[in-house]
């Protein structure tokens, strides 16, 4: 018998896949790194699906607390002025109507969400490159879809700890050890188990789908991981400085 050497054929839908990223990541990408076209909008309807419930269940808590007088502050409240403490207060206000609690959120994690993937997966893509991958734009759209997941799964068991504390979540990631610094709040409050899990699919996504070496698949996954870490952490404490807003990101 003759075997074919053509790629596989790729499924716009494979959920069954999500759940094999968890548990046989490397098989995974190997399959996805084998099929022809594009496999990312699996894994992007579930991101955008766990990333609309989040926003809803934190949206009920918000108003319900509101409507009780009760105000949940910023992680880095402590290192506000007392202008910028008032300016908050008197914006929370203003910001309790359906538009700012459940519409604005939602749009801000989508747009967050779809823009962050398309600008991440390509700056991996140019790291690649620059390291000697052989991969594609496509195939690097793939990679970063199914290695976000482990997000996913995060926001899942917020939602889970938000409905059994009744309560937003306050400090994110590993913010709480930030001492006195909001840029590093920042950095922090993005990194947690999750944000390593993906990087590690990441590393072995791209190690298969671009045929780089594992210790180039490292370093092109940690250079452009710390350039949005530190890209997003100077934004965020130059807002929270400016305005007392402070800004996040649906991933990381």
């Amino acid at each position: 018998m003759i075997e074919s050497n053509h790629p596989n054929p790729t499924s716009k839908f494979n959920f069954a896949r999500i759940l094999n990223i968890f548990i046989k990541p490397r098989q995974s990408f190997a399959e996805i790194a084998g099929e022809t076209g594009s496999s990312w909008l699996t894994p992007m309807l579930a991101l955008s699906l766990s990333g609309l419930l989040g926003v809803i269940v934190s949206g009920y808590l918000k108003a319900r607390a509101a409507m009780m007088g009760e105000i949940t502050l910023p992680p880095d409240w402590q290192y506000w002025s007392p202008d910028m403490q008032n300016n908050w207060m008197q914006g929370q206000q203003a910001t309790q109507g359906p538009v700012f609690v459940y519409i604005l959120p939602i749009v801000s994690v989508m747009v967050g969400l779809w823009l962050g993937w398309l600008i991440f997966s390509g700056l991996l893509h140019l790291g690649s490159t620059l390291l000697g991958g052989r991969g594609s734009m496509s195939g690097a759209l793939n990679v970063v879809g199914w290695a976000y997941l482990p997000f996913a799964a995060r926001d899942l068991l917020r939602v889970v700890y938000i409905l059994l504390a009744q309560h937003p979540i306050v400090s994110a990631g590993l913010s709480g050890f930030a001492s006195n610094s909001v840029f590093w709040a920042q950095i922090l409050s993005r990194v947690d188990i999750f944000f390593i899990w993906s990087a590690i699919l990441l590393v072995i996504g791209f190690s298969l789908s671009d045929g780089l070496a594992k210790g180039k698949s490292i370093t092109g996954v940690v250079i452009v991981l710390l350039i949005l870490l530190l890209a997003q952490a100077g934004l965020g404490a130059l807002t929270s400085s400016i305005g007392g807003l402070a800004t996040s990101n649906p991933i990381f």
